[in-house]
């Protein structure tokens, strides 16, 4: 992975999942935002992956419809038990509110977790970060360049 995403793409990623937002076909999928109002299109040939959303097209890096792909395709790990604590967050609204600091949202989100399950949620995110660290894939920005849907 050349560049990677914050580590709080993770857990807005579970969102994506455990909301059943992600609808995933077989080269294609279609991700709702947090908030409903968007709907991002994510398409790969082998380890190369194109999404629209914010994240990932401009940021060179993969953003959380990416990463819920990844998850749901077994290329990275999922907990479901881990996801339902991110379950019906809106992420746009959160993270506005905190001026894109994703560690503060995270932090908003955790407050009234036990300290005890709050570092096995963390253990788990790092893991998937690392898992994500070691992928070998390819982001592009011409999704002509990947089969035709």
């Amino acid at each position: 992975m050349k560049k990677m995403p914050p580590i709080e793409k993770i857990p807005e990623a579970y969102s994506a999942i455990i909301d059943n937002r992600v609808d995933l076909k077989e080269n294609i999928a279609l991700v709702k935002s947090s908030d409903l109002k968007k709907v991002y299109t994510i398409k790969w040939q082998d380890n190369t992956y194109y999404s629209n959303d914010n994240s990932t097209y401009w940021q060179n890096y993969p953003g959380y419809p990416v990463i819920a792909v990844l998850m749901l395709q077994n290329k990275l790990s999922y907990n479901e038990e881990i996801a339902t604590y991110f379950k019906s967050i809106n992420w746009h609204e959160l993270n506005a509110n905190n001026k894109r600091d994703y560690t503060k949202s995270l932090n908003d989100i955790l407050s009234n977790v036990t300290e005890d399950k709050i570092n096995i949620i963390n253990s788990e995110i790092n893991k998937v970060y690392q898992e994500l660290s070691n992928l070998d894939l390819t982001l592009t920005k011409k999704q002509n360049l990947l089969l035709a849907f």
